[in-house]
Parts: structure tokens; C-alpha cells; sequence
């Protein structure tokens, strides 16, 4: 066990789960001392989320983590295609055939994808001991098991957190506190802040197994998800590629899932008895709920302490680490100085839109996916034939963008930030839309610049003046962010396609999004205010 060496902490922050272990190694990295508090001894046996975004992977490459997430998870030439079928041992109905770790690891540097890090599946059962690992290895960040938050008090001036563990109870004295506890966060119930939304959308029974006989009949036609249609629909993942499995059962909301037994739950999604180990059982109910506020004075929430979801797409968890890209670069600019406090009220301005417009994309996608389906699909003959066929080009129309959600990845924005500078009006993120073009507000689209680096690889650690036309002169930019104490790194990258980066000038935030893009008439100074805090130019 790690604790703070005495009580004075930049940063506490209270979960150690991928949002708060992501916020802890971005801050550690940028160099604000932090500390984790995490209630829990051991890490859940649950495997919870299974896949990790592409924006997740490439916040995880800036943090010098992909390659080791990658590794890890399900066998490198283990497919992650999606199948429907009446039951696994039944017909295929449907399919969406998706390549293995180790075929995109063999693709690298070419343009198959929007990114230089496609999804990856990946069980948190295997996800957060890299996170926990990398965190333990780095100077300033402590982490502390078994440690519970009790109490919290803030002025102006700082936060008080009362910290309960074996040891006893102390107080810790923090500049900030950030609550990534979860659903049931102690810091938004010490802040008094609800949630809003729909508190059931479905109700789940999850069984975790081991089934080495499951392994044998995928392994005649493996894919990550089998989803299956008997007395409900249920999905079957897989969690190793090999003996661990999760069946995830779908009730109407109110259902009582208490009466259901998850062994018949299992049998009905296979299509008869299989030989299996129960390692848990979880019911719980799909929601869509946001936090009405995400700060308070010194104190923040994120991951699912500020939003929680039903997973159709796997952004709850995801959507908690872009909250933590974003909370990270903000708290260290303040930290180091070259920001106003002021910065801070710009987190929830926009990371609260962003989860608000998640939770009504899922909610939809959720109805779609998961409306009913005719039991003809189970007849034998040509009405089953054609009952399949109908259901089939229904999930042709719904599925595909639910399993690479790009328009989540890449499509989400903060045009309306006070911090960015000409960013336009937007229609509402979904799953699917996007534009592989850099606007205000965005992040930065990716290209390749040769087999191994991206555009998103040479941006620096903080603010990055990208210049495609060197015939522009950037001294006013370098001079105004020295005056103003603003990291700023120059990159002259002349040969970026225009259709893609329609500006000479592209001042890009440490998160990678876009502040501002524009030309040689630029005001830098005033620019680089606004970006960071100063006062809301009026060339927005």
C-alpha cells in the first residue's frame, strides 16, 4: 500500500477503475504530484466493459500505453467479429466479420482506419491491472487500496477529504479533488449532486463462467460476440478467447430478475446444457442518467460518477477516459501556472454536453438493438427461413455502426467551448457521423506520416502551433505564448493534405483537439488567452 508522504496532495483522486487510473497517469505525466484512493482491497472479478474505443487507444498511445493494452486481452489472432444466431449451437442469422488484435497490429501505418489505434477488445479483467501497473511506475503518483473517502470540506483555498482505511482515519489537504468512484460515487453524494435521466432501460442478469466446452463450440466458428434469440435476447463474450465467457441476458425494465435462474439462462443462450463454473452473477439495470452538475468549487466528477449508461457501444467506460484526457491537460495548466483556475469551469461546459448527447445516442441505439424479435426466427422450413432473413436485414440497418461507433470516437466535440475559437453549430453526435476533417473543436485527424508515426504522434505535450504552410511567420505566435508562460511546440508538417487540414495554421490543445485554425492574420496573443482561460475572444 502507497500513501501520500504526508498530508498535503495536489490532486486526490478517489476510484481507481480506468478513469481514475488514466487521470492519475496523465497528471503524473504532466507532472502534478496525485494520489488514488480506491475502497476496494482487490479489483472486481466482474469483467464489466470488453472493449476499448479507438480514441481511448490513441489517448492510451499518448500515454505511451497502446502497445501494452494491445498484448493483452483476447489471443492476438483471435477474431472480434459479432455473430446473431438462434442460439450458439443454432442458425447463423447475421454476422459482422471484424479482424484480430494481431491482424491490426500487421496493418499498422497503412489507411485502413481513421486512426493509428482501431478498438480493442479487451475485458477490464485485463484492462486495469496495465493501467495499475504503469501508475505504481511513476514518480509522483501514489495509489491506496482500501482507503475510503468519508468526508469532504472545501474553501476557496483548498479541499479537506477525510480518508478512512486500517490504518485509521486521516485528513488529507488537496488543491483538488476528482470523484471516479463509480455510479455510487461518495463524492457526488458529499456534493449533493443527483442524477438526471431514465433510470431503467433494461434490466440484465451477467454471468461470468469458465467453460472450457463453450472454448469448443465457438472454436468451430470463433467470434467475440455470439448474440442469441431464445426466451430473450442474451450475448455470449468472450472474455480470454479461450475457457472465460460472460452472458449478458436483457429484461424489459421492471422485470424482476431475481426469479431468474442463471443457469437456465445459460442453457437457453447455448441451445442446450454445456459444462461451465459460475465465478459471479451480477443483475443490474441498464440506465441513462446524467449528474446534473460535474463540479463544484474544487471538486469534479467523471467517468461513471458523472454519467452512467446503458453499454450498447461500450462508451461508459470510454467515455470516462475522454473525460479524463480532458480533465488532466486543465487541472496541469492550472497546477503549473500557465492557466487561470478559471480554466476549470470550461470541464463541464464541455465534457456534460458530450455525455448528455451519448446518453440519448445509446438510448437509441439500445431500442433498436434490443426490440423484439419474432419467435418464428426458431421455425423450421421457409417461414423460419424467411422470419431470419427479416430479422437479418434489421441488424444489417442496426449493428454494424453499434460495433465500430466511429461518430463516438471521432465525431464528438467541444465547438461550443468557450475555449475554441470559430467553432460552428453542430448537429447531435451519433455513433455514426463524423468528418475526417480538423474543425474548431474537434480532435485532430489523423494521418499517417510514415509506417510508425501519425500526426498525432509529433504534437507536443501541451499546446501545438501545426504549421502547413512554413511560408507563414510564427515568431508573434512563439513571442506571445513566452510572455504569456504557454507551452507551445511548432510543428511544420507542409506536405498534410488540405481536403483534411484546411488551414495553414492549426493551434491544437494538449487533449489533441482543435482550438483554433486559421492563417497569418491571427491575433496569437489574444488566441492563446481565450484557449486557455483568459477571457472569450470575440472572433468566436
Amino acid at each position: 500500500m502507497k500513501r501520500p508522504a504526508s498530508g498535503r496532495v495536489g490532486v486526490l483522486i478517489v476510484g481507481a477503475g480506468p478513469t481514475g487510473l488514466t487521470l492519475a497517469i496523465d497528471l503524473a505525466r504532466r507532472g502534478v504530484v496525485c494520489h488514488v484512493v480506491e475502497a476496494t482491497e482487490r479489483r472486481a472479478v466482474n469483467p464489466r466493459c470488453n472493449t476499448t474505443s479507438a480514441r481511448s487507444m490513441e489517448i492510451f498511445r499518448r500515454l505511451g500505453l497502446s502497445g501494452d493494452i494491445r498484448r493483452s486481452g483476447l489471443p492476438a489472432d483471435y477474431p472480434t467479429s459479432i455473430q446473431y444466431r438462434t442460439s450458439l449451437r443454432g442458425e447463423e442469422i447475421f454476422r459482422i466479420d471484424l479482424p484480430s488484435a494481431g491482424e491490426v497490429l500487421a496493418s499498422a501505418g497503412k489507411d485502413r482506419w481513421p486512426t493509428p489505434e482501431p478498438q480493442h477488445r479487451i475485458s477490464q479483467l485485463f484492462l486495469e491491472p496495465v493501467l495499475e501497473r504503469h501508475a505504481k511506475s511513476l514518480p509522483g503518483l501514489t495509489l491506496e487500496r482500501g482507503a475510503r473517502l468519508t468526508g469532504l470540506r472545501q474553501d476557496e483555498d483548498q479541499v479537506e477529504a477525510v480518508v478512512e482505511s486500517a490504518a485509521g482515519t486521516r485528513v488529507l489537504h488537496c488543491d483538488y479533488v476528482v470523484g471516479c468512484d463509480g455510479a455510487h460515487s461518495a463524492v457526488r453524494r458529499h456534493l449533493g449532486i443527483r442524477y438526471q435521466g431514465v433510470d431503467a432501460i433494461r434490466e440484465f442478469v451477467s454471468t461470468f463462467v469458465r467453460s472450457p466446452e463453450l472454448g469448443r463450440l465457438a472454436a468451430r466458428d470463433r467470434a467475440w460476440t455470439y448474440w442469441t434469440y431464445g426466451r430473450r435476447p442474451a450475448s455470449i463474450i468472450a472474455i480470454d478467447g479461450r475457457d472465460l465467457w460472460l452472458n449478458h441476458v436483457a429484461f424489459d425494465p421492471g422485470h424482476d430478475t431475481e426469479g431468474e435462474d442463471p443457469e437456465r439462462l445459460l442453457r437457453e443462450a447455448v441451445g442446450g446444457p454445456v459444462e461451465h463454473e459460475v465465478l459471479s452473477v451480477v443483475r443490474w439495470t441498464g440506465r441513462r442518467l446524467v449528474a446534473e452538475r460535474y463540479h463544484e468549487g474544487r471538486v469534479f466528477l467523471a467517468g461513471d460518477a458523472a454519467h452512467i449508461w446503458i453499454p450498447v457501444g461500450g462508451f461508459g467506460m470510454n467515455a470516462g477516459i475522454q473525460d479524463a484526457a480532458t480533465l488532466a491537460w486543465m487541472l496541469a495548466a492550472v497546477h503549473h501556472g500557465w492557466a487561470p483556475a478559471d480554466l476549470l469551469t470550461a470541464y463541464e461546459l464541455e465534457r456534460k454536453p458530450v455525455g448528455e448527447q451519448f446518453a440519448r445516442a445509446v438510448g437509441r441505439a439500445a431500442r433498436a438493438s434490443l426490440a423484439d424479435v419474432s419467435p418464428d426466427i426458431h421455425l423450421p422450413g421457409a417461414d423460419g427461413a424467411r422470419a431470419r432473413a427479416e430479422l437479418a436485414r434489421r441488424l444489417a440497418a442496426t449493428e454494424p455502426q453499434r460495433y465500430s461507433p466511429d461518430g463516438f470516437s471521432f465525431g464528438y466535440h467541444y465547438a461550443g467551448s468557450p475555449l475554441v475559437i470559430g467553432g460552428a453549430d453542430q448537429v447531435a453526435i451519433d455513433m455514426g457521423g463524423y468528418e475526417q476533417r480538423a474543425q474548431a473543436g474537434f480532435r485532430l485527424p489523423h494521418v499517417w506520416l510514415d509506417d510508425t508515426r501519425s500526426v498525432l504522434d509529433v504534437l507536443g505535450t501541451d499546446f501545438t502551433l501545426l504549421r502547413t504552410d512554413t511560408g507563414i511567420e510564427v515568431t508573434a505566435w512563439t513571442g506571445a505564448a513566452g510572455e504569456l508562460g504557454i507551452p507551445l511546440t511548432v510543428v511544420d508538417l507542409p506536405g498534410l493534405p488540405p481536403d483534411r487540414y484546411p488551414g495553414p495554421l492549426l493551434l491544437v490543445r494538449p487533449d489533441q483537439h482543435v482550438a483554433w485554425i486559421g492563417g497569418a492574420d491571427a491575433r496569437p496573443g489574444e488566441l492563446l488567452r481565450t484557449a486557455t482561460g483568459r477571457f472569450v475572444s470575440q472572433q468566436r
